[in-house]
């Protein structure tokens, strides 16, 4: 996309899901640009979970430029997602009051547990609604929602995924892509890790590592949040056309289901 921009900047298109990131260069200068970030950035620039903010630049067609110091490095592998570095940054952000003010002031969207089970259920394909595990996993979910609702609530990145983890060639790691930015309990984002990355023989080393003590508060919220981001991964995958993950989740979600504490809901 052709911003017109001024002093000799040049962008170059990044791949990736939304198609807003780009390399900027001017001369010998280089910057990762994206395109209408969250104003959120400025606050995670400082406090070092990304790359440093140089600018913001509101462009012609009204657009919002920002550009953050362009660093040489590589995402995570899936083995190094379980890893003390993501554990680290990940609680960091959870705890941070300074990181929760900020969002609030830049009225960060609450998410509650039915707002994830709205957005499994919007545009849901025809094959997922008749799947008999999905209907009962969603079935459970919804009539558990409302056991932890008012568990507390923190700043939450929204899509812990591997490749939003940058790793610097200072062996640095970065946490990038704060488009789904949210107020949420923490479990949302750490299930979303471990349904993902981590074997469930494993979750609890996980946990206690990150400084959570299975209590049955957490339980709950743990097997609520881990159904709930396996049945959006599964959704994702499915319009993603990634059969064999949709697959792989299925076997988790259906595991995690029979497992699931009140057997008579």
């Amino acid at each position: 996309m052709d911003y017109k921009m001024d002093s000799g900047w040049r962008l170059h298109p990044i791949g990736g899901d939304t198609g807003q990131a780009y390399m900027g260069t001017r001369a010998d200068e280089k910057v990762f640009l994206k395109r209408n970030s969250s104003p959120f950035l400025a606050a995670l620039s400082v406090e070092g979970i990304t790359p440093k903010l140089i600018w913001t630049k509101r462009v012609g067609n009204g657009d919002i430029l920002t550009a953050q110091e362009w660093l040489n490095g590589r995402e995570l592998k899936p083995g190094e997602m379980k890893g003390k570095a993501v554990i680290d940054i990940l609680h960091r952000i959870h705890q941070s009051e300074n990181l929760f003010n900020m969002l609030q002031k830049v009225k960060g969207e609450v998410y509650n547990p039915i707002n994830f089970l709205n957005l499994y259920i919007k545009d849901l394909p025809e094959d997922l609604k008749s799947h008999p595990l999905l209907q009962h996993a969603v079935q459970y979910v919804r009539a558990t929602a409302a056991s932890i609702t008012a568990a507390p609530k923190t700043v939450c990145h929204g899509d812990v995924n591997r490749k939003n983890f940058l790793l610097d060639n200072a062996e640095r790691l970065y946490l990038v892509d704060w488009e789904m930015v949210k107020i949420a309990d923490p479990l949302s984002d750490i299930s979303m890790l471990l349904t993902q990355y981590v074997a469930l023989e494993d979750w609890n080393g996980w946990l206690e590592e990150y400084g959570l003590h299975m209590t049955d508060d957490i339980s709950r919220r743990l097997e609520w949040y881990s159904l709930m981001n396996c049945l959006l991964m599964i959704k994702k995958n499915r319009l993603q056309g990634r059969e064999l993950e949709m697959n792989q989740t299925l076997l988790l979600l259906q595991e995690l289901y029979q497992n699931r504490s009140n057997q008579d809901l």
